[in-house]
């Protein structure tokens, strides 16, 4: 695979607890064109532990996944790395450099990472020189100070084949605006692809991203949560397309299949422990949305589920 792969795609974000398969095969429908997988621990895989790789878990539908791993020891990532794709045949695999919770980063795994761009280096290097598919990663704007260009040279160096930017530091979690300067700044230092991520949350914030940027893809996260169809609606904005937004009897047959899809996935109890969340998404732009979502946290078995859904359906 070239880096023409990475390049012109619209990309759903790995976030964990939320982009498993169940949801990544949606988003996949309504117009991602590929999907990085939920961050799975380098080190739980090298002790073999079960529920680590059962986040690994793909469908056909979904194609393509990239398998996501963190973790700060070069050879347990290589180790790792390989057994990624020996269990998943993934077409490619993503290093996370990027996650700002501090049960990561008190680790030095995530975004603790950039405050060491030599160790970037060793990771990279060690993990494409274990897997014969290209390798990307994805950081941030930097730790605490602004330091991506430098550590996507050092990634570059070590042979990455593409580099993902959240164009926020560490410190600055989610709440400040996006820094789309670090992102073309990356764009211009590397010769590889570069994807730009954060604040895109529809038609204009994309073709926002790409104007002042230049990066050649772009990946949206949160703003995918209850709202897959956003991939539809960037895709008609930048196209020049007319685009008419889903209807409420799609919103709730869309949230229905993915309630039934965790269920299948994980089995009811912890299905629907999960699909609490994504049905608040799902409704928070309805009105009575509030007292709505409040009935949604005590959605206890699937077939309550599917009742909540009827109640909205039916209004």
């Amino acid at each position: 695979m070239d880096n023409t792969f990475f390049k012109g795609k619209l990309i759903l974000a790995p976030m964990a607890g939320i982009s498993n398969s169940a949801f990544r095969e949606i988003c996949r429908d309504f117009g991602a064109d590929m999907s990085v997988g939920e961050m799975v621990s380098a080190k739980a895989l090298w002790y073999g532990d079960k529920k680590s790789t059962q986040l690994l878990h793909t469908t056909e539908a979904e194609q393509p996944v990239i398998p996501q791993i963190f973790g700060s020891d070069p050879e347990i990532m290589a180790s790792s790395a390989k057994k990624v794709l020996e269990l998943t045949g993934a077409p490619a695999i993503d290093i996370n450099m990027g996650c700002p919770v501090h049960k990561v980063i008190s680790g030095g795994d995530g975004s603790a990472l950039m405050k060491n761009p030599d160790l970037i280096f060793d990771i990279v290097k060690a993990v494409t020189g274990a897997v014969d598919v290209p390798v990307t990663v994805k950081i941030r704007a930097g730790f605490e100070k602004i330091n991506a260009v430098e550590c996507a040279l050092s990634a570059e160096s070590a042979g990455a084949a593409a580099i993902t930017v959240h164009g926020r530091t560490r410190t600055q979690m989610y709440a400040p605006p996006v820094n789309l300067d670090i992102i073309a700044q990356v764009k211009e230092a590397v010769g590889i692809p570069v994807i730009g991520n954060g604040d895109v949350k529809d038609g204009k914030s994309a073709k926002e991203m790409l104007e002042k940027t230049g990066c050649d893809s772009i990946m949206v996260g949160r703003a995918a949560l209850g709202n897959p169809f956003v991939f539809e609606e960037i895709k008609a904005y930048l196209s020049g397309q007319p685009y008419e937004k889903p209807s409420l009897s799609l919103i709730m047959d869309t949230a229905r299949r993915h309630v039934h899809a965790l269920v299948s996935l994980k089995g009811e109890r912890i299905g629907i422990l999960e699909a609490r969340g994504q049905l608040a998404w799902y409704i928070r732009d309805i009105r009575g949305g509030a007292a709505l979502r409040a009935q949604a946290t005590k959605v206890s078995t699937l077939n309550e589920a599917d009742e909540f859904i009827n109640s909205i359906h039916n209004k």
